[in-house]
C-alpha cells in the first residue's frame, strides 16, 4: 500500500521561507509523478506544483511561480516543496500526492489524476 507522509509545516512570519517534505514508501518511488495540492478554509483545493517521475519536467500554478520550487530525490524517496517568500494568503493545509501514471499537461493539475495522497502538513502565515 502506498503510503505519503509530509513534514515541515509550522507557524512563519510573512517573507519567511519554510521547506516541506513528502516521503512515499509503498511503491517505487521513481515510477511516480509527485504534486502538492494546498486547502484553505475558506477554497477549494487548489494544485501548487508537480514534478515528473524522474525529476525533470515540473510545473507550478500561477500564484506560487518565481516563490515555491518543487524538487525530488529518488534515492530518499522524498518530494519537497520549498516555499520562499511566504505571505498570509499561503496558510492552508498543503497535501502531496502521487500517481504511477506519467501525465502531462493539465493532468498534472487536477487532483483527480492522483491516486495517493498523504494526510496533509498545517502551514501558517503571519502578518
Amino acid at each position: 500500500q502506498v503510503q505519503l507522509i509530509e513534514s515541515g509545516g509550522g507557524l512563519v512570519q510573512a517573507g519567511a521561507s519554510l521547506r516541506l517534505s513528502c516521503t512515499a514508501s509503498g511503491t517505487t518511488f521513481r515510477d511516480q509523478i509527485m504534486a502538492w495540492f494546498r486547502q484553505s478554509s475558506a477554497k477549494e483545493r487548489e494544485f501548487v506544483a508537480a514534478i515528473s517521475r524522474g525529476g525533470n519536467y515540473f510545473t507550478y500554478a500561477d500564484f506560487v511561480k518565481g516563490r515555491f520550487t518543487i524538487a525530488r530525490d529518488n534515492a530518499r524517496n522524498t518530494a519537497y516543496l520549498q516555499m520562499n517568500s511566504v505571505k498570509p494568503e499561503d496558510t492552508a493545509v498543503y497535501y502531496c500526492a502521487t500517481d504511477s501514471t506519467p501525465y502531462r499537461g493539465s493532468y498534472l493539475k487536477r487532483g483527480s489524476s492522483y491516486d495517493y495522497w498523504g494526510q496533509g502538513t498545517q502551514v501558517t502565515v503571519s502578518s
